[in-house]
């Protein structure tokens, strides 16, 4: 190593850091981090100074994100970028209001996993379950079939770099499926499978006390094995789950049966599908949480009314990796800083 470099002191790494290392960053014939660091530099930098400071930030503690330093300066043709949000219209080919529709966003997103990418996707454009499709005179099966395309996609499609890709799907709360869609991910009920309560909570049990087995478990019987979830939560909803009020579930799409309209805030009208009691869906989605970890929410209203950007975008979704808010093709380049390598004098004033 070049003395020119200061290296600060780390613990040694753990056997679990070790293996993820080399199955996940480490190219052939590198054996330590600092190989590692010093190909990204390499692959990044366009002068020799600009290496070395690279390299050096590195050492300092600054972190690049895992495709960063899965695919800097390797052969393979592989994204950089870690995560993405991939728009997706109502429709099942083409373009609808300038997004692609279902079929072909998943293209655009199955492109994305193969080269290495995650993908989060807003689903609350398509139209729900029992909507009428006038085009074919037929019936909709709303958004969490067309998940279930797109998670078995991400099952089939190995991302460049030895892992799988990740998708994050997020619903509207007022959409009128999301309650097939909180349940998606939900822990399997397994009095429906045969087994009575004293063998329900031993399996239970050892899904709670074996983490490994517990996931499997839930992976193998959610709808959605391939996704993170989260529900886009608006602000009116949050004040009909404090005064314990109706929420109606309402969308663009007229059902097949003649519904109630309303007009929302952004002057469009919508069709009433259903009205549940807003406390109702609320206990239901921190039931799931606590039992499976999933829905996540996203407080979808203060998310925009925040966003310093949103003159010019519109933010509807995450990226399944940092769960970074993004508008339609919003990517994000993630790194890490290891902050207590940069404190002076610790606990003093």
């Amino acid at each position: 190593m070049n003395k020119d470099f200061n290296v600060m002191p780390s613990l040694p790494a753990q056997e679990l850091c070790a293996h993820i290392f080399k199955e996940k960053y480490a190219a052939p014939g590198e054996t330590s981090i600092l190989d590692v660091q010093q190909r990204v530099a390499k692959a990044l930098a366009n002068t020799t100074e600009m290496e070395k400071s690279f390299l050096q930030t590195q050492l300092d503690g600054f972190i690049p994100a895992g495709r960063i330093n899965s695919a800097a300066g390797m052969d393979r043709v592989a994204t950089m970028i870690n995560c993405f949000v991939q728009p997706v219209a109502d429709t099942m080919t083409g373009q609808k209001d300038g997004l692609p529709g279902i079929m072909e966003s998943l293209a655009q997103a199955t492109e994305t996993m193969r080269r290495g990418g995650g993908v989060g996707y807003d689903f609350s454009l398509i139209r729900p379950m029992g909507a009428h499709v006038k085009g074919t005179d037929s019936t909709a099966s709303g958004p969490v079939s067309y998940m279930r395309v797109f998670d078995r996609a991400c099952q089939t499609v190995e991302s460049a770099g030895s892992r799988r890709g990740a998708q994050m799907g997020v619903l509207r709360i007022d959409h009128p499926d999301i309650e097939l869609f909180i349940d998606s991910k939900k822990a399997p009920d397994f009095k429906t499978l045969g087994l009575d309560e004293a063998e329900e909570q031993q399996f239970l049990r050892m899904m709670r006390n074996k983490m490994g087995f517990g996931w499997a478990v839930r992976g193998a019987f959610a709808q959605l094995s391939q996704f993170n979830i989260s529900v886009g939560v608006t602000t009116s909803f949050m004040e009909a789950v404090e005064q314990d009020l109706d929420f109606d579930l309402v969308h663009e799409a007229p059902p097949r049966e003649p519904a109630r309209k309303v007009v929302g805030e952004d002057g469009i009208e919508r069709h009433v599908y259903r009205t549940v009691k807003a406390r109702y869906l609320w206990e239901k989605i921190m039931k799931n949480t606590y039992e499976s970890a999933d829905p996540g929410i996203l407080f979808i209203d203060t998310i925009n009314e925040t966003n310093n950007l949103r003159y010019c975008e519109v933010i509807r979704a995450t990226n399944p990796c940092g769960e970074q808010n993004l508008p339609d093709y919003g990517c994000c380049c993630l790194g890490a800083m290891n902050l207590y390598r940069y404190v002076k004098n610790p606990f003093t004033d």
